[in-house]
């Protein structure tokens, strides 16, 4: 299976279920919403799949896009995918391995680092409060941090550090838009 971003370039994807592509109206929707925030950003795509969000941020000119993938399959089509798409001046790395074990470590390789963070695990996981908790030290003052699940299970609107500002419904698909406290108070 391929899919298509912006631009009509495709992308390959992991066969079979395990790997679930963000829908193609829900990822416009997420780049209409953010905008020129884009271009030059820091973009951290968890549980990165098909790398099909990190794809897009790159041909919208992020400057650094980071995937985090349990996967080893998911990661080298993440890698071929983003090398064919990304620019000699935009950096791109694939990390394979369990999110919860590497965002402590990547804390302390990135401190505050990530402006944008798109963050879609398989919809029934248990990965979300302890991702969401522990993302803050990785991001900037202003970062956004958007949340995919599934719109009959939606999450809560503070975790940890970070506050749900606004909040999406695409079918069966639910965004979630979090900032940090400090942030939002401005």
């Amino acid at each position: 299976m391929s899919i298509r971003i912006k631009g009509d370039r495709p992308l390959k994807t992991p066969s079979g279920l395990a790997t679930r592509p963000t829908p193609s109206k829900v990822r416009a929707a997420v780049f209409n919403i953010l905008q020129g925030r884009t271009y030059g950003a820091k973009w951290l795509d968890i549980c990165a799949g098909s790398g099909a969000m990190g794809a897009e941020a790159l041909v919208r000119g992020a400057r650094e896009v980071i995937g985090i993938e349990l996967s080893a399959i998911a990661c080298r089509i993440i890698q071929d995918n983003w090398q064919r798409i990304a620019k000699p001046e935009q950096i791109t790395q694939v990390i394979k391995g369990d999110v919860i074990k590497l965002l402590p470590k990547l804390s302390e390789q990135f401190p505050q680092a990530f402006d944008l963070v798109y963050f879609d695990p398989p919809y029934q996981s248990d990965l979300y409060q302890p991702v969401l908790k522990a993302l803050p030290a990785l991001l900037n003052d202003d970062a956004i941090v958007i949340a995919e699940c599934d719109r009959l299970l939606p999450l809560d609107d503070a975790i940890g550090e970070l506050v749900c500002g606004d909040r999406r419904q695409y079918g069966q698909t639910a965004l979630f838009f979090y900032k940090m406290k400090a942030a939002t108070k401005t």
